[in-house]
C-alpha cells in the first residue's frame, strides 16, 4: 500500500493559478497510473485528470481541459497538477490517488486504491 501526500492549494482570485504536488511513496509507485479528483461543497467527488505510469498519456475532465496540466516528475513518484485560469467553481478539496497495480489511467474514483488527504483550493470571484 502506498502513502500518498499532497501539497499546495490555498486561496486565489478568479483567473489566477495554483500548482498542486503529489508524492506517492509505495515500493513500486513509479510503475502505476495516478489521478487527481476534487470534491466541491455539497458535490460528489469528480475526476479532474489522470496520467499513465510513464507520463506519456494524460486525460482531463472537459471542465478543465486546456487550463489544467498534469505531469509526472523524472522519478515518476511525483505528479503535479498545474491549474491556470481558475474559476470559482473550481473551489474544492483536491485529492491525489494512486492506481496501485495498474499502469493505465482510471476515470472513476473506484479505480484508485491509495488516496491522499486532499488540500483545499478556494477561488474567489
Amino acid at each position: 500500500q502506498a502513502q500518498v501526500e499532497e501539497s499546495g492549494g490555498g486561496l486565489v482570485q478568479a483567473g489566477g493559478s495554483l500548482r498542486l504536488s503529489c508524492t506517492a511513496s509505495g515500493p513500486t509507485s513509479e510503475h502505476y497510473a495516478m489521478g487527481w479528483f476534487r470534491q466541491g461543497p455539497g458535490k460528489a467527488r469528480e475526476f479532474v485528470s489522470a496520467i499513465t505510469w510513464d507520463g506519456i498519456a494524460t486525460r482531463y475532465a472537459d471542465s478543465v481541459k486546456v487550463r489544467f496540466t498534469i505531469f509526472r516528475g523524472n522519478d515518476k513518484n511525483t505528479v503535479d497538477l498545474q491549474m491556470n485560469g481558475l474559476k470559482p467553481d473550481a473551489t474544492a478539496v483536491y485529492y491525489c490517488a494512486e492506481r496501485s497495480g495498474f499502469i493505465g489511467m482510471g476515470l472513476c474514483d473506484r479505480d484508485y486504491v491509495d488516496w491522499g488527504q486532499g488540500p483545499q483550493v478556494a477561488v474567489s470571484s
